[in-house]
């Protein structure tokens, strides 16, 4: 087991209580933009509850297709017409059956997660940052 130095804590204890850190270069990499949810409809396929969603990003950037598990918190009809904050610039994966072009953003809590919004409605595709 590895040891820090004058203390009594090992290193993986340490380690666990630092986050990776990136400079901003790394964090300026990220497109992290504004949306509004077109749809939402329950993902079938997905092991753990989640929904599907299509998210409209403005002229430049489109609709673009999500999953998420957001159900402990959201309806599907709740969250049409929600501004959402999302990163846009992923590489597209497969999550259970659904092309997930987008990673939307939310706070994880005991009770689920809770989504990144603005305080105002903003135009979609507004980069956050």
């Amino acid at each position: 087991m590895w040891y820090v130095p004058d203390m009594c804590m090992s290193l993986t204890n340490v380690m666990s209580k630092m986050k990776n850190t990136v400079d901003v270069q790394d964090f300026l990499k990220l497109s992290i933009c504004t949306g509004t949810v077109m749809s939402a409809s329950l993902n079938e396929k997905a092991r753990e509850p989640a929904y599907v969603m299509k998210i409209d990003f403005g002229p430049e950037l489109g609709v673009k297709t999500t999953s998420a598990q957001i159900t402990d918190q959201y309806t599907t009809e709740g969250l049409v017409g929600k501004q959402i904050v999302a990163v846009t610039n992923f590489p597209p994966l497969r999550v259970a059956g659904v092309k997930s072009e987008v990673l939307v953003l939310g706070a994880v809590t005991d009770l689920g997660v809770v989504l990144l919004a603005t305080d105002n409605e903003v135009p979609n595709g507004t980069s956050i940052s």
